[in-house]
């Protein structure tokens, strides 16, 4: 406990002080006396800096995609599947706000061997998506005339924009965002067909409001 406690320190110092003064502009010096802790602290939890900024990376991407995973294997159609990873997208927004914030600062710091780690791990992600349009696609739910790869990446670069807009105090909570998203995803994706479905329909007015 008290080695995860240190651990969490360490973590959360140098993510204000990385947003404040970039990745070069700390050292674990300066870390470690912000925090509290002792240089041996320091290095029992990271082997270096870049692997403090490689964990600050990998924590919130982990999290989407696993996520996304769950959210796969607990729903059995294309529409409830992809409502839930949206959901899920938005919410690490708010939940991993700072880490964000220092990821798109600071990511072309990464050492290559980091940076692939984390390249594959968004990869893997993208590819959850284009397969729940795929499906989506198959099974009738989503209009076959989208482009899989246009429609997956514009979810993805609409969602990750938030980084430059959303604050917790904002006029909008993180659910109000995120159905507002799925609103506007859905909607666009879903054919006339599906739409009319009752499981579907009665889906969308739960999650996303009106119909």
């Amino acid at each position: 406990m008290v080695e995860k406690q240190l651990k969490d320190r360490i973590i959360e110092t140098a993510l204000t002080l990385f947003e404040k003064y970039g990745y070069h502009g700390v050292t674990v010096d300066r870390i470690v006396a912000e925090c509290g802790a002792s240089k041996g602290g320091f290095y029992h939890n990271f082997k270096s800096k870049d692997e403090l900024l490689y964990h600050i990376h990998d924590v919130f991407i982990t999290y989407v995609l696993n996520k996304a995973q769950e959210a796969y294997v607990k729903y059995k159609t294309p529409t409830k599947r992809l409502c839930a990873i949206i959901h899920s997208f938005v919410r690490v927004f708010h939940i991993y706000k700072p880490h964000i914030t220092v990821f798109n600062q600071e990511a072309a710091y990464l050492k290559p061997a980091y940076a692939e780690k984390i390249n594959a791990k968004r990869e893997q992600y993208k590819q959850i998506i284009f397969q729940v349009l795929r499906e989506g696609i198959e099974a009738k739910e989503f209009r076959s005339e989208i482009s899989i790869e246009l429609a997956g990446l514009s979810i993805i670069g609409m969602v990750n924009w938030m980084y430059k807009w959303y604050k917790p105090d904002g006029p909008m909570s993180i659910e109000q965002i995120a159905t507002a998203f799925n609103d506007l995803i859905l909607h666009s994706l879903l054919t006339e067909e599906a739409k009319r479905d009752e499981d579907i329909s009665s889906f969308l007015l739960s999650h996303v409001g009106e119909e």
